[in-house]
Order: C-alpha cells, then structure tokens, then sequence
C-alpha cells in the first residue's frame, strides 16, 4: 500500500470510530441523539447502556425525571446501574456512595468526609415523541429543535417508537439510507416485501441536495411515482414508509443509527400516522419493531429468504442481509462507487467537511431543521 492509499485507508476508517476523543465521536457528540423508548424506563427504576462506546447508567427519578451519567461508581468501578434510585440520585449498591443527575457524588456513607469533587460522567437528557434524547458533547447543549417534526406534534397522528440492535457499524446503515436504488433490488428480495410492492422495481432517476439539516433525496421511477426522504445530519432518516396493507395511510418515520460501539448500532425510530380505527389496523399489523436480525442470519443468508414475520420487520430483515452483507464494518477502501451513489458521496463530502471544521479549530455548520412538512409526494399505487 502506497502513501496515498494509506491516508485514504486512514481517513476513511476514522468515519467509523465513534468512541471519545475520536474525530467522529467528537462530532457525533455534538447533537442530541435517542437512546432509549421513554416508556420502558419506569420511575425509580435503572438500566445499563452503551452509547458511542461509554458505558453509561440510564435511570429515572422517582417523580419521573430521566437521567443519564456513567456507567460504574468512582469508588470501586461496580456498576451502578444495579443501585437504589431515591428521590432523582441513585445509590450504589456495593458501599452505598450516592450521585446526582449531573454524576457529583453527594454522599459517601462510610467515609468521615466527602471526598471532594468526586463525580461521573453526566449528561443533559431531553423527551420527545416517546424517546429519551441524550447530549453526549462538551459544553451547552444545542436547542432541542433538529430532531423535531410537524408530524410528530400533530393531534390527529398517533406515535409508536420502535427499537432494534444491529452487529454492524453505524455509517453502513446511514449511508444505506441515502441510497435509494437499493429499493429496486433489496426490497424485492427474495420476492418484494410491502415497500418493494408499492416502489416497485424500476430504476429511479435520482437527485441530492444540502439543506439546512442535512440532505434531501428525491428517486423519480415514473409519473407519479416519486420518494422524497429528508435525511438529517448526522444520522437520522425521515421517510414516508409502506403501509402494511394496501390502501392503509403511509407512516412517517423518523429512524435514527445510534452508535452503541464501532459494531453495533441501536436502530430507534418514531412513527406517526393518523388516529381512529384506520391508525389502529395500521398499528397492530405492523407491530413493534422488536426483530433482532441476527436471530435470522441462517434464514437470511444461507436460504435466501426473509422470516414469517411481520411486514414493518420483514422490510428491515431485508435491509439488514444488505447492511451486514458488508461485514461488521464495512472496508470502504475495497469498494467501487459509481453515479447512483451520489447520495454516499455527498454525505461523505459533508462529514469530512464537517470534521476538517473541528480539527481546524472552525465552527461547524450550524444546522437547523427544514421548516414546515417536508412534501412527501404519494407513491404509485397509494390511494
């Protein structure tokens, strides 16, 4: 390998490290990212949880405020994800040192005096439509406003949140996102699915362009058949996706990739549809997506085909034999680009942008998310 290839393999490599310290870690932690379905954190109760290779302690407080600091007490590194919570700070449980929502430790049981300013990580927690966001960067948290949408404070809509856990990187699954000719062939694999049904497989005429939140993908497969996606730096997706039944109403879905560490990612998302009877149907046929892929690897890899499952998840069986096709992290210096991949591209050009921004000691591009709806025009066959 030449000098060249070197620095190529090297700049490319470091857009899939997220831990602190790293280039991407440090950008990534810049926004406000979803950690965690609100509603399967009960008051006073406590959880494990990695996040950009931190291990942290996710609890809630006893009159219901969530909080996020490290993940092992100061004293002797057990986790404290097993303590008591009291009132909003929780207690280890090997010799009781106690810490606030912030991680100060404010009391050591055993010791004559506190030991000054002993604390954990600490961070600023945020919830929104069902999901616990988390501010994992230094200093003042941006305003919460990137990852709002219209559709997601509407009163006629309801929510559903949806979480998953891949064994792959976080970048192979955003980059899958931004390319929308993978629909023509993934999702009529091995035979179309409901997304595959309603696109259909033609080859789509595609177009990418910068917004003030990220990228706009438009894929045109024919008069009347036109996807609009509005992707979000620097990992969120917001597309209007397949009902699970003909003529039910598309579902907007806001989906995230989460880096847990550099080999698995935390798929969570938001859903919203309309209300009544007709939002009803559309919930319980597409379920809650708690498919957990790799439980499918045989089925999926070795007969070719997608599990009985239900049809949001049998969508995502089919996306995750692409996505993980690629490996645990995809070697990008062995692949072969061309003009349909104009969507990884661009969002390539952005994020060494962006992390050229921070080793240069620059700002960033303030991003703002796109006012109003973004127009999702109706595809074919959708009444």
């Amino acid at each position: 390998m030449d000098d060249h290839q070197a620095r190529r393999a090297d700049r490319l490599r470091r857009l899939t490290e997220t831990g602190p310290g790293t280039p991407m870690g440090t950008l990534l932690r810049q926004f406000w990212h979803p950690i965690a379905i609100g509603s399967r954190l009960a008051p006073g109760a406590a959880r494990a949880l990695r996040i950009m290779c931190e291990d942290l302690t996710l609890y809630r407080g006893e009159l219901g405020t969530p909080h996020l600091i490290g993940g092992r007490c100061a004293h002797r590194c057990t986790v404290l994800h097993t303590g008591w919570v009291e009132a909003d700070q929780i207690r280890c449980m090997y010799h009781g040192w106690r810490y606030d929502g912030t991680g100060q430790c404010t009391e050591m049981p055993a010791e004559r005096q506190l030991l000054p300013d002993v604390r954990v990580a600490g961070y600023p927690l945020h919830e929104y439509a069902g999901l616990i966001f988390a501010y994992m960067g230094a200093g003042t948290p941006p305003k919460f406003d990137l990852p709002r949408r219209d559709d997601f404070e509407r009163d006629d809509f309801d929510i559903s949140n949806h979480e998953d856990i891949w064994d792959c990187n976080w970048l192979q699954q955003s980059e899958n996102s931004l390319d929308a000719t993978h629909l023509s062939f993934v999702h009529q694999w091995p035979t179309p699915t409901r997304l595959g049904e309603e696109i259909g497989p033609s080859i789509p005429e595609l177009s990418y362009e910068e917004t003030s939140a990220g990228i706009r993908q438009t894929a045109r497969r024919g008069e009347g058949n036109v996807r609009i996606s509005n992707w979000t730096f620097p990992n969120n997706n917001f597309i209007n996706s397949a009902p699970p039944f003909k003529g039910a109403p598309w579902v907007r879905v806001s989906a995230y990739q989460v880096p847990i560490d550099d080999e698995h990612t935390l798929r969570i998302s938001i859903s919203a549809y309309p209300g009544g009877p007709l939002g009803e149907a559309v919930r319980r046929t597409g379920g809650v997506l708690s498919l957990h892929s790799q439980d499918y690897s045989k089925l999926l890899f070795e007969e070719h085909r997608v599990p009985d499952i239900l049809p949001a998840d049998a969508i995502m069986s089919q996306d995750y034999a692409a996505v993980r096709g690629q490996g645990t992290v995809q070697d990008r210096t062995r692949e072969q680009l061309g003009a349909s991949d104009a969507g990884i591209a661009l969002l390539r050009k952005i994020i060494f942008r962006e992390l050229d921004a921070i080793e240069d000691g620059k700002p960033p591009k303030p991003w703002r998310r796109v006012e109003g709806p973004l127009p999702m025009p109706t595809p074919v066959g959708v009444v």
